[in-house]
Order: C-alpha cells, then sequence, then structure tokens
C-alpha cells in the first residue's frame, strides 16, 4: 500500500484503474442487456439521474449525507433488486435495476467512488472536486 493510499484510504494505482474499468464494464453490460431487453429508453434517460438526488442528503450534515450516497450507490439493493424482478418475471423491475447498475457503474467509471463522511469529495478510489489535490 502506498502512502497516498493510506492517509487518504483511497485506491491508487493499478487498484483504481481496475475499480474504474470495473464500473465501465459494468456500465457498458448494462446498458447492452437494457437494449436487448428492449427496454424504454426515454425511461432509461428519465431514471439514470434518480441515485444522484441521494446527494441532497448532504445537506444535513457529511455523515448523513455520506450514508444516504452510498446506499444509493452500492451494488446491494440494486442486485437485490435485479433478483427479485427476475423472480417475479417483472419488466420495470428488471428495468429499474439495470438502469440503477448502469448508473452505478459509470459513475465508478468517472471516479466517483463510495464516499468517506469526511465530506463528498472523500471517496474510495481518491479525492475528487476542486480541492483534489490538496
Amino acid at each position: 500500500m502506498d502512502e497516498r493510499a493510506a492517509e487518504t484510504g483511497a485506491a491508487t494505482g493499478g487498484v483504481n484503474i481496475m475499480l474504474r474499468l470495473e464500473g465501465l464494464t459494468l456500465f457498458a453490460g448494462m446498458v447492452m442487456l437494457y437494449a436487448t431487453w428492449g427496454g424504454s429508453w426515454w425511461v432509461f434517460a428519465l431514471l439514470f439521474f434518480v441515485p444522484d438526488l441521494s446527494f441532497l442528503a448532504y445537506l444535513s450534515d457529511a455523515k448523513f449525507g455520506a450514508l444516504v450516497y452510498n446506499a444509493a450507490h452500492s451494488y446491494m439493493a440494486p442486485v437485490a433488486l435485479l433478483t427479485f424482478g427476475f423472480g417475479l418475471a417483472s419488466p420495470l423491475t428488471l428495468s429499474i435495476a439495470l438502469i440503477w447498475l448502469a448508473h452505478i457503474g459509470i459513475d465508478r467509471a468517472l471516479g466517483y467512488g463510495l464516499k468517506y463522511s469526511a465530506g463528498f469529495g472523500f471517496t474510495h478510489l481518491g479525492r475528487i472536486g476542486r480541492q483534489k489535490n490538496a
């Protein structure tokens, strides 16, 4: 583990690249599945940024903001929803899960990782925002 990773708790180097490539793979895979599924692109566009509404929790404080943001940007809920959607053969449930996972994938590919309670700019993929080199 390099010194920067030890100080920030963020993935660096090849591990950071791998995590971002995983995100890109998830995004591409979910978009391809959604296209194969024949989902409405209007629904996709309408729902794609819904998980980002979770950042509004930061208006309360950083700790609560990180908790809510991470809940909306972890794989647990959308994978459970995907499983539930397959089990019930529910097209809408499957569509929502695919869109949600695509959103998480592109966020990770762009470096928007899970948040630490220190503030929105502190992520498991490194610092983001204006102060990222501080």
